[in-house]
């Protein structure tokens, strides 16, 4: 099962173990990690989902024209490292490291 940590910008941490296919996003509204808002339920069309994304910990494929799109209207600064949480679906035994901004909205 995968691993999220979420690094909340006091710098507390968070770690989630999760069910396969659920996106980061999902878990955080599951397990109530401050800062992930999550309005519009991952359909990559708010950004209330922001996160900077420790590219050590797994590869993804790169944001498609969507994720790209709404990056551009994030509340906190975009990074190069910058996603839509609800996009990341982690594979079976990874172990991710993800930071939430301080702002959402």
């Amino acid at each position: 099962m995968p691993t999220v940590t979420y690094v909340l910008p006091d710098g507390s941490h968070q770690t989630i173990t999760t069910a396969s296919a659920t996106s980061v996003m999902q878990a955080a509204l599951a397990h109530r990690v401050p800062g992930i808002i999550g309005e519009c339920g991952g359909a990559a069309t708010c950004g209330t989902c922001h996160v900077y994304l420790d590219r050590s910990t797994e590869s993804f494929q790169p944001p498609d024209e969507d994720e790209e799109a709404m990056l551009e209207w994030t509340a906190a600064p975009r990074a190069a490292n910058s996603r839509l949480s609800c996009q990341l679906r982690p594979s079976d035994e990874a172990s991710l490291l993800v930071r939430v901004p301080e702002e959402q909205q």
